[in-house]
C-alpha cells in the first residue's frame, strides 16, 4: 500500500516464515529466538551483527543458561534462518561456539499391556485422544490439528494434514475409537450450532484459506474434532 511504512523487523521475519509455510509454532520460536539475540547484544541490529554474536549467544545458552541440546540447536536454526533468508546473509566460523550435545538414551517403548494399564486409568475425552494418539499413530500435534472433514468414520480413517516434513497422509482408525468419536463429534456439532447462532464459531483456516473461502472458517467441515484441547 502506498505510504505504509516498512514492516517492524520482527515481522520481517515472521512474514518470510509464513512465506515459506513454516508452521505457526516453529514461526513463533523463530521470532522469539530473533527477539532473543537482539536483546542479548543490547538491541543492536542484526544487520550490526555476524557470527561472532552468534557463537556468543549460543556458548551464552549452554555455559550460562544451560538449556538442553534440542533447546540450543532450536536457537541455532533460528539464528541460520535469520541470517539466510531474512537478511540474505550466509555465516562463516560457527565453528567456534560451545554446543550442548544431546546424550544417547534408550527410547523407551510401553508394552501393550502398559499401554492398556494407561488407557484404562483415562475417561472421556482424554482416553479418546489417547486412544487415537496410539492406535492411529499419531503425533500430538497431529491430533489436535484434526478437523472434522478429515475424519472417515465410515472408512474409519483419518486425513493428516500439516504434518511435520509436510507429508500428509491417511492413517487407520482404531476401531474401539469409532463409537466414542462419533459421539465426541455430535457433541462438539451442538456445541458448534450453538456457538454459530451466537454469532461465533470461527476457526483459524491455513495460509490463504481464509480469502479464498471466505466462508470456510464457520463451515463445520473445518471446525476442530478438539477445540478446547
Amino acid at each position: 500500500m502506498a505510504g505504509s511504512r516498512p514492516p517492524r523487523f520482527l515481522e520481517r521475519v515472521r512474514l518470510e516464515a509464513r512465506r515459506r509455510r513454516l508452521s505457526l509454532r516453529t514461526e513463533e520460536a523463530y521470532v522469539g529466538w530473533v527477539r532473543r539475540f537482539i536483546l542479548f547484544h543490547g538491541k543492536r541490529h542484526p544487520n550490526e551483527m555476524g557470527a561472532s554474536e552468534v557463537i556468543a549467544f549460543l556458548t551464552h545458552l549452554t555455559v550460562e543458561r544451560r538449556v538442553s541440546p534440542s533447546t540450543q540447536n532450536q536457537a541455532f536454526s533460528a539464528l541460520v534462518f535469520l541470517f539466510r533468508r531474512v537478511l540474505d546473509r550466509e555465516l562463516e566460523g560457527l565453528d567456534g561456539a560451545v554446543r550442548a550435545r544431546e546424550p544417547a538414551r534408550i527410547p523407551v517403548v510401553l508394552t501393550r499391556d502398559e499401554v492398556r494399564a494407561v488407557l484404562t486409568k483415562l475417561q472421556g475425552t482424554k482416553r479418546l485422544q489417547a486412544t487415537l494418539l496410539y492406535g492411529g499413530g499419531l503425533r500430538l500435534l497431529e491430533l489436535l490439528r484434526l478437523r472434522v472433514k478429515d475424519v472417515d468414520l465410515e472408512r474409519r480413517q483419518l486425513s493428516i494434514r500439516e504434518p511435520k516434513g509436510g507429508r500428509e497422509r491417511m492413517t487407520p482408525m482404531p476401531r474401539r475409537a469409532v463409537e466414542s468419536l462419533s459421539a465426541h463429534l455430535a457433541e462438539v456439532k451442538r456445541i458448534w450450532r450453538r456457538d454459530r447462532a451466537a454469532g461465533a464459531g470461527h476457526v483459524l483456516l491455513p495460509w490463504a484459506l481464509g480469502r479464498k473461502y471466505p466462508g470456510a472458517s464457520t463451515e463445520w467441515g473445518w471446525q476442530w474434532v478438539f477445540p478446547a484441547a
